[in-house]
């Protein structure tokens, strides 16, 4: 598949946003993190790793938008659809950006919308925000969640991107059988699968958790420590691996040597739980009904939390499987499902799977598990 996408993707995702700003009566958008700068620009660097320099775009309520960023990204920056790039030399600690992205609201006028919602940050010191609130004269608000709006909904082509990191990630999957023995430490597990995901494909894993243990794991989101393997352990490995800029994140569950009775039904209690999300997710329905279909399984009521989420330029984006999210499905979305139950006390077991949300059945990303618990 090839590596980003064509200008007029990037145009339509623009267009959305511009028909949200209209009808909200926002003048502009500003942009401040890494996702949706690269959303509406394709804008692709790892060099957000960096906490020294903020970079801004600002989309207006008609025209192209405008790149404020470091004069570090000028290059790459124009190697994208982006035309107007006003850059400066940073960091600097007298006027960092300030100034030059005032200019630019002052230019395209308000109000400005400013993400601010959950799993929103700005990402600029508080102290140069209020700098640019003053200097550019211009009303601000929050975007109406109009930026949030145009992601949860997925392209084609963006599903397409996601697919492929999905299938790269069934294929290292597939290959824990090479990684993964009794006396093995879990930590060389994990750099071992992280090299495999490269190896199959992927550009970098930001994410990979997992555990092991003779009834399950104490937590999925644990780094991994030097205990070995031991025959009878269920191993889990849960990644969330990165191909053009697009997540995967779903889980494989193994047993060690052998699988005990309780093992597997605990396993295909969970792909129960799973199919039983895949039921319900259709358009129409909501987050809460997709928890609830598969909380009914695995039992815990509200306390079982989260049962999933969406997908996309993040691990985790958007909606939420849980008891009080209500968000209504539509077709594009791309959500995970993750059941999880308590298999012994301060146990648990948990599987995952990635899907799109169509206008009939949903399609799975994830290559999806069978009932039976596979032993390596």
């Amino acid at each position: 598949m090839s590596r980003g996408f064509d200008a007029a993707e990037y145009k339509a995702r623009l267009a959305r946003a511009q028909a949200g700003m209209q009808a909200e009566g926002l003048g502009a958008i500003l942009l401040t993190t890494e996702p949706d700068v690269r959303y509406f620009t394709g804008f692709l660097t790892r060099f957000w790793e960096s906490p020294s320099r903020p970079w801004f775009v600002v989309l207006p309520a008609a025209g192209d938008p405008v790149a404020v960023i470091p004069s570090i990204g000028a290059a790459l920056m124009a190697g994208t659809w982006i035309k107007d790039i006003r850059t400066w030399s940073a960091p600097d600690p007298v006027d960092d950006g300030v100034s030059l992205l005032a200019d630019a609201l002052r230019e395209i006028g308000g109000p400005v919308g400013v993400p601010s919602h959950l799993e929103t940050h700005l990402r600029m010191p508080l102290a140069d925000f209020e700098r640019v609130k003053a200097a550019s004269r211009q009303p601000f608000t929050d975007d109406r969640r109009i930026v949030a709006g145009c992601r949860a909904i997925k392209s084609e082509a963006e599903i397409g991107k996601i697919a492929e990191i999905c299938a790269i990630a069934g294929r290292a999957f597939h290959r824990v059988g090479e990684i993964a023995a009794p006396g093995v430490p879990l930590s060389q597990v994990f750099r071992d699968f992280q090299r495999v995901l490269l190896e199959e494909g992927a550009d970098w894993v930001p994410y990979l958790a997992g555990g092991a243990g003779p009834e399950g794991y104490g937590d999925v989101i644990s780094p991994a420590t030097d205990a070995p393997l031991a025959v009878g352990d269920v191993l889990m490995l849960d990644t969330g691996a990165v191909r053009d800029g697009y997540f995967c994140d779903y889980d494989r569950n193994f047993a060690i040597g052998r699988a005990d009775d309780a093992q597997r039904a605990a396993h295909a209690r969970l792909i129960e739980a799973t199919q039983a999300g895949l039921d319900v997710a259709r358009p129409g329905a909501r987050a809460s009904d997709v928890w609830r279909a598969m909380a009914d399984i695995v039992g815990g009521g509200e306390a079982a939390g989260r049962l999933g989420h969406g997908l996309g330029l993040q691990l985790t984006e958007g909606l939420s499987l849980t008891a009080r999210d209500h968000t209504e499905l539509r077709a594009g979305m791309v959500i995970t499902l993750e059941p999880g139950i308590e298999t012994a006390p301060g146990r648990i077991m948990v599987h995952e799977e990635n899907i799109v949300i169509t206008d009939g059945a949903p399609r799975a990303l994830s290559p999806l598990s069978g009932p039976d618990l596979r032993v390596i």
